[in-house]
């Protein structure tokens, strides 16, 4: 049975590609760098950016596609040479778009998705070269991360029970303990738990951190409680809380610190005089102080009465 001579004639054109091909001889068009963000947060603009190298060669076409639906094509042969395609989820900023680069205008949540560039040269050959990355769109928390369930003040052998919770987001916040700035043991961790709640299936994460209290677990009398939120690199919150150890009791009366006459003075011999006892305060009055002062010198024996 012949071969059809169309058949053949193609499959030398084919043939002779390939060769002219690895051999250098006809111009290679190659994709240098795909930059697409791997996280975009939410109601930002996001660029897509393609970048590719003719070698000669001459460009027919670039176009973006997300999860396999076309939303943006550039043609330098057309005029106007940028179309945009519908597409829920994506906008695109025509103005400010390119043949290297899209640029998307308040992405959603629906935004996230696999993009994918692909670069076409011109006839004879059409050679087309591809590449493609994942995005996702991510909803912050709008407020940072609350500790409840704590006291004020704790004492060795106490018990810890606090949670921590992450406002709703999307994806849910990775939740961290720190007890004084170190990782708390994983055997202390409850959880983490996720609440799915709203249309847009927002996500609530809470952690709770439960163990006995130890001596050293106090820096200085302070213990230190931290929670740490993170959504991949885009956010990272904090909340920290201070309690106290118990302190220990004051004493209720002061000592007093009245200086000690030294031994065989004056006032050995007052003392002795009174057997042992201490005099009361001088009264307020003028008359009181002359006759107090009369009894001390009388005491010491510098003053004699009369006969």
């Amino acid at each position: 049975m012949r071969t059809p001579k169309r058949l053949t004639d193609f499959h030398l054109f084919i043939c002779v590609c390939n060769l002219l091909l690895q051999g250098g001889l006809v111009a290679a068009l190659h994709l240098q760098e795909l930059r697409i963000p791997s996280h975009a947060v939410r109601n930002s603009n996001v660029r897509l950016e393609c970048h590719f190298e003719l070698d000669g060669e001459t460009l027919y076409s670039v176009k973006w596609y997300k999860d396999g639906n076309e939303f943006y094509r550039y043609v330098p042969r057309d005029m106007p040479p940028a179309q945009v395609f519908p597409l829920p989820g994506v906008t695109v900023n025509i103005h400010n778009s390119s043949d290297t680069q899209v640029v998307l205008t308040s992405v959603q949540l629906p935004s996230s998705g696999l993009y994918r560039c692909e670069v076409s040269g011109e006839a004879p050959f059409f050679q087309t070269v591809t590449e493609h990355q994942r995005m996702m769109v991510v909803a912050l928390p709008e407020e940072e991360p609350k500790i409840t369930g704590g006291k004020p003040r704790y004492q060795v052998g106490d018990t810890v029970r606090v949670n921590c919770t992450s406002g709703r987001s999307k994806p849910a916040a990775q939740l961290s303990w720190f007890i004084n700035g170190e990782h708390a043991d994983p055997n202390f961790l409850r959880g983490p738990d996720t609440i799915v709640t709203g249309r847009e299936g927002l996500e609530t994460s809470i952690l709770g951190l439960e163990f006995a209290v130890r001596p050293k677990h106090f820096k200085k009398g302070d213990m230190k409680l931290k929670c740490l939120a993170t959504i991949a690199t885009l956010y990272f919150r904090s909340n920290e809380e201070s309690v106290e150890g118990e302190r220990p009791q004051r004493a209720s009366v002061l000592e007093s610190r009245g200086t000690v006459a030294p031994p065989g003075s004056r006032a050995d011999r007052v003392q002795a005089a009174t057997g042992g006892s201490t005099l009361s305060s001088p009264p307020a009055t003028a008359a009181g102080i002359v006759l107090y002062g009369c009894l001390l010198l009388l005491l010491t024996g510098m003053l004699t009465c009369p006969r």
